[in-house]
């Protein structure tokens, strides 16, 4: 599903220039979950925002399903993003005068599907995540992990090929916490999606068939034999 090849990114700051990600070569399959985990300021964020078309390296190649995102307009970009990638984010970023199948709406809308059959989808998608009786919630009238369902329920509701996650629990209980990854999990078995995920969380790190480990923006990869 990816292939990066010899990405960097660097940042300046005043004089300074900072190497988020420095020579990163990362294969990821059709299929596999990932977690990436580093110290804070390792490029854990920055290598999920390529792996999202989020940004764009200083050199390199990000390769998705055969098609290099660092070499893609603006607009063919942000369509590929729309049709291929689904985002959980850790602060859920719903809109909060929108209930939660409007909320679930949003992402479909760039798809040019039509109102009835946007309304249908996302219903079904929310039903998928456990919330078919919360259609009409606003986020404020649900509880964290019902406001990161609706997120979930959101990324997946256009059927992407790939799941980016980026701390999706850090905002929640360890019981939460338990019963969102049970939904991740179970949603990328279902659909045969290719996960990845950037957490803090060791416990969550050691379920992951393969974990990438990023230090000073330099990547090592290896296989959780117990997962």
């Amino acid at each position: 599903m990816y292939e990066l090849k010899n990405v960097t990114k660097r940042y300046t700051r005043g004089k300074e220039s900072v190497h988020a990600l420095d020579g990163v070569d990362l294969v990821i399959g059709d299929g596999d979950r990932l977690v990436i985990q580093g110290p804070t300021g390792g490029g854990k964020s920055t290598l999920l925002q390529m792996l999202g078309g989020l940004d764009r390296p200083t050199s390199g190649e990000v390769v998705l399903d055969g098609i290099d995102l660092a070499k893609l307009s603006e607009a063919r970009l942000t369509r590929v993003r729309s049709e291929n990638i689904g985002f959980v984010f850790q602060s859920f970023n719903l809109i909060p005068t929108l209930t939660a199948q409007e909320n679930v709406e949003t992402a479909l809308v760039p798809l040019g599907i039509k109102v009835k059959e946007r309304r249908e989808l996302a219903a079904d998608a929310l039903t998928s995540v456990g919330l078919g009786e919360r259609l009409g919630h606003l986020p404020s009238e649900m509880s964290g992990g019902q406001q990161q369902r609706v997120a979930i329920a959101r990324a997946l509701v256009k059927k992407p090929k790939v799941l980016l996650a980026d701390e999706p629990t850090g905002n929640l209980d360890e019981s939460t916490r338990d019963e969102i990854m049970d939904v991740l999990e179970r949603l990328w078995k279902e659909h045969g999606l290719t996960f990845v995920m950037v957490t803090h969380d060791s416990t969550l790190a050691k379920k992951a068939p393969r974990v990438a480990t990023i230090r000073k923006g330099k990547i090592t990869v290896k296989e959780n034999a117990g997962a």
